[in-house]
């Protein structure tokens, strides 16, 4: 099975420029926790809710002030939409993350893969069951 068989198409992204309010407004609207950040057409980073928690609110940042850049992590993991779901979870065990962008060759972004759709869509619990794993690792909070 590949990525493009089981990723969302129809996602939604934010502007670099945009305030951490008007990011974690749109979060609440649609009801996601992620969102990839652009400038213009190029994805630059990833922003989640923890991210504005984190990164934002526990720093004391203004977050109508604050820009979307400023708190977005800026090392994009991004797989082509064509590989295997196998080398996707991979991918995700490997960085440690729970989404993962698709882009076609072009480098466009074309979809977001995630945990949710590996273990729902795939019918393979044991490879969500393994990535969820081995992403959660450690598990124990920094002391």
């Amino acid at each position: 099975m590949r990525v493009n068989e089981i990723m969302t198409s129809d996602f939604e992204t934010i502007d670099a420029m945009s305030s951490v309010t008007e990011a974690a407004k749109k979060m609440q609207s649609l009801n996601i926790g992620f969102l990839p950040v652009r400038e213009g057409r190029e994805i630059v980073g990833v922003l989640t809710d923890r991210d504005i928690v984190v990164r934002a609110l526990a720093r004391e940042f203004d977050p109508d002030s604050t820009r979307v850049k400023d708190i977005a992590t800026q090392n994009v993991t991004y797989c082509y939409e064509d590989i295997g779901v196998e080398d996707a979870a991979a991918l995700m065990e490997e960085h440690q993350i729970r989404r993962l962008i698709a882009c076609d060759y072009d480098g466009s972004p074309v979809g977001i893969i995630s945990l949710g759709d590996l273990a729902v869509k795939t019918g393979q619990e044991n490879l969500y069951g393994e990535a969820l794993e081995r992403i959660s690792e450690p598990a124990a909070p920094a002391r």
